[in-house]
């Protein structure tokens, strides 16, 4: 998903496509690089491993600072293939600080504008990775977790970061290469009964903003998860 954005347009034009489709490539934008802005789009699914677009939620959170301080005026908004977000800024909660939104669907690609008074950030775009489906362990299944077990996934396209989140592990960095084998004692277990566990998965492609300040970041990712059973484990 990595192409030139310029060779992108020119064969996107070329076949009636647009920038925001998957697979057209990321742009660094422009600006005015007065701005410290740190933004994301992360899609959440509603059913256990989703494999459809329309079956995620897609939340925005940006964070932007001019001068070390919050910016809190101004017009920030996040676009896809299905339009324009815009986003508010957030006073309270565990957002605060950050300007939000929230769309249906996963669309993909997302574009970051961000306008306050002079200073802007403008044509921020990444190609973010496209819906992985976890294939083992399967949903229900039941895991011996006092042994090391296989965890596996199929996507089309190697994705920036994949990390795994589980019941005693958070933000587990992976490879991205369909499959990765779990340490014992990942889940949680009980000695004399059956335990549930989540495994979800998350993959995220960045894009550093060309007219942001150094320390700046893009990020659009995809979580996809699922429930399985830790047996029984007497000696655990």
């Amino acid at each position: 998903m990595k192409h030139s954005l310029v060779t992108s347009l020119v064969l996107f034009a070329a076949c009636g496509g647009s920038p925001l489709d998957p697979g057209a490539g990321d742009s660094a934008g422009t600006g005015t690089s007065t701005l410290l802005v740190n933004g994301s789009a992360t899609a959440t699914p509603r059913i256990a491993n989703a494999q459809q677009a329309s079956d995620f939620d897609t939340a925005f959170s940006v964070r932007i600072q001019l001068a070390g301080a919050p910016v809190t005026t101004g017009t920030v908004t996040m676009t896809s293939s299905r339009g324009a977000t815009t986003l508010a800024f957030t006073s309270v909660g565990d957002q605060a600080g950050h300007w939000t939104g929230d769309a249906t669907g996963y669309d993909e690609v997302y574009q970051l504008d961000v306008t306050s008074g002079a200073d802007k950030v403008s044509g921020v775009i990444v190609d973010g990775p496209d819906i992985q489906v976890i294939t083992s362990p399967t949903a229900g299944a039941t895991v011996d977790a006092s042994m090391p077990f296989m965890a596996t996934w199929d996507r089309a396209v190697t994705a920036d970061v994949a990390r795994f989140d589980m019941e005693k592990i958070d933000s587990l960095v992976v490879p991205d290469t369909g499959s990765y084998s779990v340490s014992a004692g990942t889940l949680k277990t009980s000695q004399d009964k059956a335990e549930p566990n989540t495994i979800r998965l998350t993959r995220e492609n960045r894009v550093t903003p060309a007219g942001a300040l150094t320390g700046s970041q893009m990020t659009v990712g995809v979580e996809n998860e699922l429930d399985v059973v830790a047996a029984p484990c007497p000696s655990c």
